[in-house]
C-alpha cells in the first residue's frame, strides 16, 4: 500500500514581524505527534512568558487528522482558527505555529487581527525551509558488471537514489526509488536487462526532498 507525501516545515524556523507597533514573533517547528506539540508550547510559554499572547496552531497527519489551536486571550476566533486555516491552505502539516504577540498599545478589531495572525503565518512559512516528504522503496537489483552504466542511466534518468554499490562476482546496487514509480522501474530494469536482474523489495522509507523558496501567494 502507498504511504501518501506528507509536507511539512523542515525542521525549525523564526521570524518577526510588526503591525501597528505589535510585535509578531512567528515560530514553527516540525513535529509527529501531540506530546511534541505539547512540549514545543510550554518551552515558547516559558521564553516569551512576558508576552501579551502565545496563540498556537497545528495539525498532524497527511489528512490533518489531529487539528488543534489555541487564541490564548485573543477573542475568539480572531488569532488560532486563521493560523490554523494558513496552515491548511498552504497544505502543510506535521507542523506546529506559534505566534507571539507583544501588544503595541493600537487595537486591531477582529477583523483585523484575522488579518494580521494569517499574514505572520504566511510570513512564517516563507521564510521556513518546506519539505515533501516522499515515501521512497528501497529496493536491491543484482545484475552483471556490463550492467553498471545502464543501471546508473536509469537512476539518472527516473531521479532514483543510488544508496549503495557492491562490487563482488557480480554487482549488487541499492536503490531509493519513489513508491509512485516502484512498479514501473521494475519493469524497466527487467526489459533493459532482458530479464536477467534480480529485484528483490526491502522495505520503505519517507525522504525529505526540500522545495524551491517561492514568493508568498497569500
Amino acid at each position: 500500500m502507498a504511504v501518501p507525501c506528507i509536507t511539512s516545515v523542515y525542521g525549525h524556523a523564526e521570524t518577526e514581524c510588526t503591525i501597528k507597533k505589535s510585535r509578531f514573533i512567528v515560530t514553527l517547528q516540525e513535529i509527529t505527534d501531540e506530546k511534541e506539540a505539547g512540549r514545543f508550547i510550554e518551552r515558547l510559554r516559558k521564553q516569551y512568558w512576558d508576552a501579551s499572547h502565545n496563540c498556537y496552531a497545528y495539525q498532524i497527519g497527511s489528512t490533518g487528522m489531529v487539528q488543534k489551536y489555541s487564541d490564548a486571550g485573543e477573542p475568539a476566533g480572531t488569532a488560532g482558527r486563521p493560523m490554523l486555516e494558513t496552515l491548511k491552505k498552504k497544505g502543510i502539516t506535521n507542523t506546529i505555529v506559534i505566534v507571539t504577540r507583544y501588544f503595541g498599545g493600537i487595537k486591531l478589531g477582529a477583523g483585523g487581527l484575522i488579518r494580521a495572525y494569517s499574514h505572520v503565518v504566511s510570513l512564517g512559512l516563507d521564510a521556513a525551509d518546506i519539505a515533501d516528504y516522499t515515501p521512497y522503496d528501497i529496493v536491491t537489483v543484482r545484475s552483471t558488471y556490463a550492467s553498471v552504466s545502464l543501471l546508473e542511466r536509469i537512476a539518472l534518468d527516473y531521479h532514483i537514489i543510488i544508496a549503495g554499490r557492491d562490487f563482488s562476482d557480480t554487482v549488487l546496487f541499492t536503490l531509493h526509488i519513489p513508491q509512485s514509480q516502484t512498479v514501473t522501474i521494475k519493469t524497466i530494469l527487467a526489459d533493459a536487462t532482458n530479464g536477467s536482474a534480480q529485484y528483490e523489495l526491502l522495505g520503505m522509507k519517507t525522504i525529505p526532498i526540500l522545495r524551491p523558496k517561492t514568493q508568498s501567494d497569500s
